[in-house]
C-alpha cells in the first residue's frame, strides 16, 4: 500500500494536508483572520462551481498595508481549492518573499501575475485568475477582448493585459 498523496506522487513534493495545520487565528491580526476566512470559503466557492484547473489557477487579496509593506495572501501550490483553509494561505510580499512560517511554497506563475496585479492596481481588494472556457477562449484572439457588444462596453476602460511569461 503506498501512503503518498496522489499530489506528492504526481509532483515529488511532501505536500502537508492543510487539516493538520495548527491554526493561526491567534498569531495574526483580527483584519487579516477575515480576510484569510473570506478568501479560503472563495477558493471553496470556485471549486465549487467548477471554476478551477488543478493546481494551475489561484486567487489573491491584499492585506492592509503594514508599515510601508504590501502583502498579500495566496494559495499554496499544491493544494486544490476545496482544500483551502484560512491557515494554508501563504502570506507573501511584491518581491516574492514569503513573510510567515509555512510548510508550504507558492506557485512562481501566480506569484508573477497576482504581484504585477497588486503592485500596479492598489485598488484591487482580491484578484481571481481561473481557467474559465469563456476567459480562455478570450485569452487567445489576438486583440483580447472584442467591443462587439453593451457588455463588452462596460469593462472597456477597465481592462489591462499581461503578457503570459512562461
Amino acid at each position: 500500500m503506498n501512503d503518498q498523496s496522489a499530489m506528492q506522487r504526481a509532483t515529488g513534493f511532501d505536500i502537508p494536508d492543510p487539516v493538520d495545520l495548527p491554526s493561526l487565528k491567534d498569531k495574526v491580526s483580527a483584519e487579516e483572520w477575515k480576510l484569510r476566512c473570506e478568501l479560503a470559503a472563495t477558493y471553496r466557492l470556485c471549486a465549487m462551481h467548477g471554476w478551477t484547473d488543478l493546481v494551475f489557477t489561484h486567487i489573491s487579496a491584499r492585506l492592509p498595508n503594514e508599515n510601508g509593506q504590501e502583502r498579500f495572501l495566496i494559495n499554496p501550490y499544491g493544494l486544490m481549492f476545496d482544500e483551502m483553509t484560512a491557515s494554508a494561505l501563504v502570506k507573501i510580499d511584491l518581491d516574492g518573499n514569503i513573510c510567515q512560517e509555512t510548510p508550504y511554497f507558492i506557485n512562481p506563475a501566480g506569484f508573477t501575475i497576482h504581484s504585477a496585479i497588486h503592485a500596479a492596481r492598489h485598488d484591487a481588494g482580491c484578484v481571481i485568475h481561473v481557467h474559465s472556457p469563456y476567459g480562455v477562449a478570450v485569452s487567445v484572439q489576438k486583440g483580447g477582448l472584442r467591443r462587439y457588444t453593451q457588455f463588452s462596453m462596460i469593462v472597456n476602460n477597465d481592462l489591462a493585459y499581461h503578457d503570459y511569461e512562461g
